[in-house]
């Protein structure tokens, strides 16, 4: 399947995620569990088996894929970090909120400085979603079942960042219309990292180190961000069965694929 063609599918489930955000469904936290689920099979069942596969070369003892995957885990938690933000739970950005209203603001200062502050950390999301749209490139030249895994892990996640940019960006005070341009940003940014990779061919050794270096950012989305938000404002036992549920399926997807 076309790169371009699973980007496009990334693209609308990222404008999904900033749909419901304006509306904020009480469903949202079964579908981040699951979500969740999914890309915690897709880490363990193939980008890390096939990352070690490709290269087996070690460093100081420990395998170099291996290295790039905690790697992949410490850069997005440090870039995070860096920007005083963790991207928003729902206790953090929706305390006493009544319908349609704005969430209150967390950050200290000028208005245009906390305004600032939440475009900078929405347009890490858009960087983000880039960088998705080329590991679904990179995964496409890998061949086998990378390709699919890959393209279900982003197009899963895509919504939870979609619903993050927006709440990201009411947060810190933005009006509507700024919120939904991030959005929509964030929602071409896949097709953008995507065609990238359309123009040259990545050496097979590079695209298994990139492969366990992704892995590791997925590892950080999964349980830094997606599960801490959809255990946060629900009984967690729903939530918790389709985590498990979405890391089984992955385990069957990839068993009969191989």
């Amino acid at each position: 399947m076309s790169p371009l063609l699973v980007a496009a599918g990334a693209t609308v489930t990222t404008l999904l995620g900033g749909w419901a955000a304006q509306r904020v469904s009480d469903r949202r936290h079964l579908v981040l569990g699951l979500t969740a689920g999914l890309m915690l099979g897709i880490i363990a069942f193939d980008l890390l088996p096939e990352a070690l596969t490709v290269d087996s070369a070690e460093f100081f003892g420990v395998s170099l894929a291996l290295l790039l995957f905690v790697s992949g885990f410490l850069a997005l938690h440090i870039a995070e970090r860096s920007m005083a933000i963790h991207r928003a739970h729902e206790d953090e950005y929706r305390p006493h909120q009544h319908p349609g209203a704005v969430p209150h603001r967390h950050s200290h200062g000028s208005p245009n400085r906390a305004q600032g502050l939440g475009i900078g950390a929405a347009g890490a999301l858009v960087g983000h979603s880039f960088m998705d749209g080329f590991a679904i490139g990179a995964a496409s030249q890998a061949g086998g079942t990378t390709g699919t895994v890959v393209a279900v892990a982003v197009i899963s996640h895509d919504f939870a960042d979609g619903f993050n940019t927006y709440t990201i960006m009411q947060l810190y005070g933005n009006d509507r219309r700024r919120g939904l341009a991030l959005v929509g940003a964030d929602a071409i940014a896949p097709m953008a990292g995507a065609a990238v990779t359309l123009a040259f061919a990545i050496p097979e050794r590079i695209l298994g180190l990139y492969l366990a270096f992704f892995a590791g950012f997925l590892l950080y989305l999964a349980t830094s961000d997606i599960l801490p938000e959809a255990h946060t404002p629900h009984p967690s036992r729903p939530t918790l069965l389709l985590t498990v549920a979405g890391t089984a399926f992955m385990w069957l997807v990839i068993g009969l694929a191989r």
